[in-house]
């Protein structure tokens, strides 16, 4: 299959999919059915979402830190994001039930893989001092989630708009509840573990 001539949203596609949907297709999954010993190359562990989140701290109650925010995830990730609120009330914290705490977007399919796409090809190497992720960041059951300092790592971000320079954690949630097959498949797809030689997706 040829990769088109253009780029949707600086990420190649290939056709009408993205360019890392069609490597995992045909490169990661039978890679990984093969190291894992799977019986059928769609057992093979898979990406299912991806979740970035960014709270607001001491800015809860700025109206204009929140829309700055939630207008940074969206243009990242290429779609709207939701603002997630206090569950209960907090006093020690000066935090009531229903208070904006933080903007969240989920991302499935193409989306997903786009920004994946742009993440580990674009976004990383633009980290300060960035010597790759710690590969103990799992959670136990198959997803990691990784921390950004600084939003300015994504170029889409305008830095003369900018409010307040904050950070997000991105979280990858995978269809394996095994932390080494999580691993293998982020690795495959691109991620940049510390201490691990770089796979070129």
């Amino acid at each position: 299959m040829s990769e088109s001539n253009g780029k949707q949203n600086g990420t190649a596609r290939q056709g009408n999919r993205p360019r890392l949907r069609v490597h995992y297709e045909e490169n990661v999954r039978p890679k990984l059915a093969a190291e894992l010993d799977l019986p059928n190359p769609h057992q093979a562990p898979k990406l299912e979402k991806i979740v970035l989140n960014a709270g607001l701290g001491d800015g809860k109650d700025n109206p204009k830190l929140l829309q700055s925010v939630r207008d940074e995830l969206a243009v990242i990730s290429g779609q709207r994001p939701v603002i997630t609120r206090a569950r209960k009330s907090i006093s020690n914290f000066s935090l009531r039930e229903g208070m904006p705490i933080g903007v969240m977007v989920t991302l499935r399919g193409a989306r997903m893989y786009e920004f994946l796409d742009r993440f580990v090809s674009v976004a990383t190497p633009r980290i300060r001092d960035f010597r790759g992720f710690s590969s103990r960041a799992f959670d136990g059951r198959g997803n990691y989630t990784a921390g950004i300092r600084e939003q300015m790592v994504f170029p889409e971000v305008d830095y003369d708009a900018i409010v307040r320079i904050h950070g997000m954690n991105i979280t990858f949630v995978t269809s394996t509840d095994r932390d080494d097959a999580a691993f293998m498949l982020l690795r495959e797809m691109g991620m940049p573990f510390r201490g691990q030689p770089a796979v070129v997706a």
